[in-house]
């Protein structure tokens, strides 16, 4: 399983750097071509759009897995004195989370991806179908959901 979970976060981080760089790319060619050649590149401008997207949830899962993400901590340093209260709090966090992004991100993300595609929404200027912009949804899901399955299992042998 670490070695899945490893995998899981070398391939995240490298997307995550990709894309992100290729973000910073166009949206500086968006500024140079807007400013100095005073004809803005339309297609940089909804390529970065649906990038910062991407950058935005895959990133989010990885922050979720190096356990990065915002985090209100208040119960938690309460209960500083209480280990055995502190694992049951993470549970619980840990299960609501679970419940949230097995119905928001992989169900409604899912069905918003499909409903999508059966509608045919394509993107304004790239052409491309809307589908796959919003797939970064469930996808960015199903690899929280492996983290919180981690987490929850972690807490569990505890």
């Amino acid at each position: 399983m670490a070695k899945f979970i490893s995998t899981i976060d070398k391939a995240l981080s490298a997307l995550c750097v990709t894309l992100s760089v290729f973000l910073v790319i166009c949206v500086v060619w968006q500024v140079f071509s807007r400013y100095v050649l005073n004809q803005p590149s339309t297609y940089t401008d909804e390529i970065a759009r649906f990038l910062f997207i991407w950058v935005g949830l895959i990133g989010a899962a990885y922050a979720l897995g190096q356990k990065k993400h915002l985090a209100i901590d208040l119960l938690l340093t309460k209960l500083e004195s209480s280990p055995k209260k502190q694992n049951f709090l993470n549970l619980l966090i840990n299960i609501i989370s679970l419940f949230f992004i097995i119905l928001i991100m992989c169900y409604g993300g899912g069905k918003l991806v499909l409903d999508t595609m059966s509608a045919g929404q394509i993107s304004p200027v790239l052409g491309i179908q809307m589908g796959w912009v919003y797939f970064a949804i469930p996808l960015s899901g199903a690899f929280m959901l492996i983290y919180l399955l981690r987490d929850i299992s972690k807490e569990l042998t505890h």
